[in-house]
């Protein structure tokens, strides 16, 4: 997250960002601290730092609530910590690029809420917050209407070419994609590639189900529902929603080394308290997998060939979980296709306890890889306040700039509402997604 810095200033020491004649009417009037607060990402705070014994004890706080997920699953805390290093690598990438374009940073901060201990050093404030759930940087002249000192006037944000301004609004997204090929390099380089292949195997069946009355067993492969074929990517539910309730189906399986076919008559979901018109097999799954062994010298390639591969999917991903049909979906019970169901940390990490227990520490890195790639692409959706918002900004100053060599400067202000409606979706986004985690846990 990139913040904004909000100087205080008197008389001719402010500098009010320009407002060229060709901005053709557009004003960079402030507006009240809500909306330019959205617009910046954070708090626009400007207080001293803390150090002491009180900036020891705060670390240690904070340190301690994330050291205690050890006691739980040590698991959770390995999740926890390389969660958290993408974080820190993510705001690094804003801070760096900045630094490098001459911009000024005021803060870099890890976590949200009240100081716990900070420093200063030269311009910047670096430090840690109460909740260890973020980090974000703040950049001064994020939009027009900030005021800024006189004297940083070349080092405002909006100041800076277009060049400059793409290059650090997309850094944060740059720094998860190049750690996902990193993590992803050490780990095919070290215990190989997983890949999916175009089968379901099954982990538990339960009673009274139509699984359980045409004899399917855990470790059975699914192969294909009624001639829809188990693919990697849309998995076992996808084929079984593809028919209705009360739909006699030939359920291909594969046990051990024998290919078999059995007959099955789907239930509805109402059985386990879903929709009557969504059909219900009665098994829990997981992707079937192999392993292919690559040589350090090629491990890149590969990842990268993941990398592409998994952006695609995180695209489809995004736009599936913003569907609100999909949504309402999910919340009715009308549906259990989890493509297109909203996470939250708390789903996320129950999932890394599952994967951690059977796959080990190479699988809790193989899963933060594509948890990094996710979050790098549903940061570059062009919606404020994310950062793909202000590289939409970015992009449209520019087209209106053209070939006439004089700068173009949105109205940001204008654009405070679309984001307060943005950041409510987001905000209802994830509650509704942290209600599914605890109410319909994965797994």
């Amino acid at each position: 997250m990139i913040d904004t810095d909000r100087s205080s200033t008197t008389g001719g020491d402010a500098w009010p960002a320009p407002e060229p004649d060709h901005r053709a009417g557009e004003r960079a009037a402030g507006t009240g601290g809500l909306g330019r607060t959205a617009l910046a990402g954070g708090a626009l705070d400007d207080a001293e730092p803390v150090g002491g014994l009180r900036g020891l004890l705060g670390v240690l706080g904070v340190a301690a609530s994330i050291a205690v997920l050890a006691v739980f699953s040590i698991w959770w805390f390995v999740f926890a910590v390389g969660l958290l290093v993408s974080i820190l690598l993510h705001e690094l990438g804003h801070f760096s690029t900045a630094r490098l374009t001459g911009m000024k940073a005021t803060q870099f901060f890890i976590g949200f809420g009240p100081r716990v201990w900070s420093f200063r050093r030269g311009e910047t404030e670096y430090g840690v917050r109460a909740i260890p759930l973020g980090a974000f940087v703040r950049i001064i002249g994020m939009h027009a209407g900030e005021d800024v000192n006189a004297a940083d006037r070349d080092r405002t944000y909006r100041s800076k070419p277009f060049g400059a301004r793409m290059l650090v609004i997309c850094a944060g997204s740059l720094a998860h994609f190049i750690l996902a090929i990193v993590i992803l390099s050490v780990v095919y380089a070290t215990a190989g590639q997983t890949q999916s292949l175009d089968a379901a195997r099954v982990v538990a069946v339960s009673d009274g189900t139509p699984a359980a009355a045409a004899g399917l067993l855990p470790d059975d492969e699914v192969l294909s529902i009624g001639g829809v074929a188990v693919t990697a990517g849309d998995g076992l539910s996808a084929a079984v929603t593809a028919h209705a309730p009360g739909d006699v189906v030939d359920v291909v399986i594969a046990r051990g080394d024998e290919v078999r076919t059995v007959d099955v008559m789907l239930a509805s979901l109402a059985l386990v308290g879903g929709s009557d018109d969504a059909a219900f097999l009665g098994v829990s799954a997981r992707p079937v997998v192999e392993t292919v062994d690559r040589a350090w010298w090629s491990s890149p390639w590969h990842a990268a060939g993941s990398l592409v591969d998994q952006t695609g999917a995180s695209i489809t991903g995004v736009v599936r979980v913003l569907d609100p049909t999909n949504l309402f979906s999910h919340l009715a019970g009308t549906t259990d296709d989890l493509s297109t169901r909203p996470t939250t940390l708390v789903g996320i990490t129950a999932v890394s306890d599952d994967i951690g227990d059977s796959a080990g520490f190479t699988g809790i890195m193989e899963m933060l890889a594509l948890l990094n790639v996710f979050v790098g692409v549903f940061n570059l959706f062009p919606l404020l306040p994310l950062d793909g918002g202000h590289a939409a900004v970015a992009i449209y100053e520019r087209i209106r700039e053209g070939r006439s060599g004089r700068r173009y400067y949105a109205d940001m202000e204008r654009l405070a509402p679309v984001t307060m409606i943005v950041v409510t979706l987001l905000l209802f986004l994830f509650m509704s997604g942290l209600y599914l985690d605890i109410v319909r846990p994965v797994g």
